[in-house]
């Protein structure tokens, strides 16, 4: 694989993050309720699952798991009915609190934090199809296909991360400068983009069933 090549790549993984899916909402969420530090578990799990994913469409799954049509419909929906269930039940428990700092209240444990993640990624098993098609095209076959696949996937993998953290650190940002009854429906405007994920990811399985 060329440089050049590689900068296509970039740019082209930069234009397909720059509207903000299920996951980087997820990441809003968790980071102003839990914290930018706790929340970069969500992240660790999405990335997680991506990488499954891309193993998976490296090893040539890519055909079984889009002919497994019932499969798909399952993993999503359950995915999907997580996400609503788990934002109602936050948005329940919030309270305000003005004197607690962020690492005194309640907060969720790094595993359940990401399970989330990886759920809300796995939750579009479709993303191997995705993988298996963007791959190839900045793939040469005079060259070796697992080092070309292992740099591609990398790429994306720390771009992914960068996303993540950014919406991370700027939900975090907004939180700690408000206290009281503005964090506690800022953190319920939060736990609503988690709700948004879910009908998101609803709505892409409608839409490719």
């Amino acid at each position: 694989m060329t440089f050049e090549t590689w900068v296509i790549y970039v740019l082209t993984v930069l234009a397909l993050m720059s509207t903000p899916g299920p996951s980087q909402l997820l990441m809003l969420s968790n980071s102003g309720v839990h914290g930018f530090k706790r929340s970069l578990s969500t992240a660790a799990g999405d990335l997680s699952a991506n990488t499954l994913q891309m193993l998976a469409a490296g090893l040539g799954l890519a055909a079984i798991v889009a002919t497994s049509a019932t499969a798909l419909s399952i993993i999503k929906w359950v995915g999907v009915v997580y996400l609503i269930w788990l934002g109602i039940r936050m948005f329940r428990h919030a309270k305000p609190d003005s004197t607690a700092e962020p690492e005194q209240r309640k907060r969720a444990s790094p595993r359940t934090l990401w399970l989330q993640g990886f759920l809300t990624s796995a939750a579009n098993p479709k993303a191997v199809v995705f993988f298996a098609a963007l791959f190839p095209q900045f793939i040469y076959g005079e060259a070796s296909f697992w080092s070309q696949f292992l740099t591609l996937s990398v790429t994306y993998l720390f771009m992914d991360g960068l996303f993540l953290s950014a919406y991370g650190l700027g939900a975090s940002w907004i939180v700690k400068r408000f206290k009281g009854t503005a964090r506690l429906w800022i953190e319920r405007i939060g736990v609503g983009f988690m709700i948004i994920a879910a009908f998101l990811l609803g709505l892409k399985s409608i839409s490719r069933s």
